[in-house]
């Protein structure tokens, strides 16, 4: 009950008269209070009086147990107040004096007499102040001691107990001890202690040392978290020992049996000093238990798989341009080479003598049938050409706007054709969270257990909302037991199932394998920070220390 966890407020005004070098070095917050200040040179000098008062007549003068010749600091309290009152007693009886002539005559303890002078002197007592070694003695008019001031009195390991601060019943708590001597102090406390860290096997945080060689104790684990609070522990000069957490869980708070479980656990248990890991500071988690300040802020996003590449089929050739765009073609081609044989018809210029050695036959003929109106156009949009030729104004006209437009669409079929075979397009299914809200098809799911979850499960977003009823009922279930196990289910599933994760971690996973991607934006903001177990006291309990430094 000595250790670093418990704190003690003493009562007893007497504190300083105790021995406590046993409990200097203990860790354990004492604060006491003190209506006597042993170091008050006043005080040093009635006690010194004493001292040789006593020796005149060869006796010994009786301070206590824990007395030597060079204490002075374990006057009582009540022999102050006693001392003082004898002197407060005598200046009002004095005071009395000065003021009235004042008879002494004997009375019966049996009889209704009282002493003429009693009340004067009781109100004589409560108007005079003087100060005493316990301070400024004054009374209010119902001859209560007021305006009293106590010492808050705190045990260090150097200096034993120390003066941190003042009480009075006007003002309140006043400390007096400064940032730096605080801090100071925190850092002296936490030099050459060994703490029990609580951690959990979470990439990149903490992993597994790969060696040849068999590792133990800290030494076989390397990550962020591990890093981390080495640098600390090289600052304040405390020692750490790492232990993997035994049902491998982060901590969440069981309703129905009221408990905490995981690294929470191990915290509240004293069975560790700090946890430290990919822990996410929560409401919740805050009730339980003492956080840092954030070393680390993120947000919760969605880890997907990257949508598969289609092997190219027969008609991918189509692909460049959308099926409106073909129709409208084939409806160009087709009206063109009407309107071609059209004209043809009407115009006497594409009328000619199939027999130029007999100038008198009467037979003519027309080079733009159907089937050559067809195959001139045909030929112009495959930019091959053709034997025939318009020969009329108006063919020609045709024909050059038919050219130009062929021109212009062969151009930007072949840059989309270039574009297309070249450049990978992948369209994913999801963009959002609310678009894997509004689907069923893709399983979504988080760690059990973990504030991911928490998060979707307290929510009042609708969206959200949504998504966490979808998970609780999905059959089989989509939480899991480890990040890790959600990510090799996000790889397998190829595309029908999606992890929600840290923000933080997902980016870690997606740097080493390139088949995943981060789908939207962060749904929350969140930081990770140390856990420790929690201080009733302010300034004394590890986790209060580390909070602070």
């Amino acid at each position: 009950m000595m250790s670093d966890y418990h704190s003690y407020l003493i009562t007893s005004l007497d504190l300083h008269s105790v021995d406590l070098e046993e409990f200097k070095h203990g860790g354990t917050n004492i604060t006491a209070f003190r209506l006597v200040d042993p170091e008050k040179p006043e005080i040093q000098k009635v006690v010194q009086d004493w001292i040789y008062g006593e020796k005149r007549y060869n006796r010994e003068l009786d301070m206590g147990q824990n007395s030597n010749k060079n204490n002075l600091t374990c006057i009582k309290t009540e022999t102050s107040l006693m001392y003082d009152a004898v002197h407060l007693f005598a200046k009002a009886l004095h005071d009395l004096d000065t003021s009235q002539q004042i008879d002494i005559k004997p009375l019966s303890c049996e009889s209704t007499d009282t002493w003429p002078h009693g009340y004067s002197l009781i109100n004589y007592m409560k108007i005079v102040e003087m100060a005493g070694l316990t301070g400024i003695i004054k009374f209010d008019h119902q001859g209560f001691r007021s305006d009293f001031i106590l010492d808050i009195i705190e045990l260090n390991n150097k200096e034993g107990l120390k003066k941190i601060g003042t009480w009075n019943s006007t003002k309140g708590i006043n400390f007096t001890r400064s940032y730096k001597e605080e801090y100071t102090q925190i850092v002296e406390n936490l030099q050459n202690k060994t703490f029990i860290v609580t951690t959990i096997l979470s990439a990149p945080y903490c992993m597994r040392k790969d060696s040849s060689e068999k590792l133990t104790g800290n030494a076989q684990f390397e990550g962020y978290s591990v890093d981390l609070i080495y640098e600390i522990s090289k600052i304040l000069g405390f020692n750490y020992t790492f232990r993997l957490v035994p049902d491998g869980r982060y901590g969440s708070y069981n309703k129905k049996t009221k408990e905490w479980d995981g690294m929470m656990k191990e915290l509240l248990d004293q069975k560790a000093d700090l946890a430290i890991a990919d822990l996410t500071i929560t409401y919740d988690r805050e009730q339980a238990v003492d956080f840092t300040m954030p070393f680390m802020n993120l947000g919760i996003s969605i880890l997907y798989r990257k949508p598969i590449k289609q092997p190219p089929n027969l008609f991918s050739f189509l692909s460049p341009l959308s099926l409106d765009v073909w129709i409208y073609m084939v409806t160009a081609y087709l009206g063109v080479s009407v309107l071609l044989f059209i004209l043809a018809r009407f115009s006497p210029y594409e009328w000619e003598n199939p027999h130029p050695c007999n100038g008198q036959s009467e037979v003519l003929e027309n080079e733009f049938t159907l089937m050559n109106s067809l195959w001139f156009t045909i030929g112009s949009l495959m930019q091959q050409g053709s034997d025939i030729a318009p020969k009329a104004v108006s063919t020609r006209i045709v024909a050059g706007m038919w050219w130009f437009f062929t021109l212009i669409m062969i151009s930007s079929y072949t840059a989309n054709l270039a574009a297309f075979l070249t450049v990978e397009r992948m369209d994913s299914p999801i963009e959002s969270a609310e678009d894997l809200a509004k689907q069923t098809k893709i399983k979504y799911g988080a760690l059990k257990g973990g504030s991911t979850a928490a998060f979707f499960r307290d929510s009042n977003f609708s969206t959200y909302q949504r998504m966490w009823s979808f998970m609780e009922s999905a059959k089989p279930t989509v939480f899991t037991t480890s990040n890790v196990e959600g990510v090799e289910r996000v790889i397998k599933g190829k595309g029908s199932y999606a992890f929600l994760m840290e923000s933080t971690s997902i980016e870690y996973v997606i740097e080493r394998n390139c088949d995943l991607t981060q789908v939207g934006g962060l749904l929350d903001s969140k930081g990770y920070g140390i856990a420790m177990p929690p201080s009733k006291c302010e300034g004394r309990a590890p986790g209060r220390r580390l909070v602070r430094s």
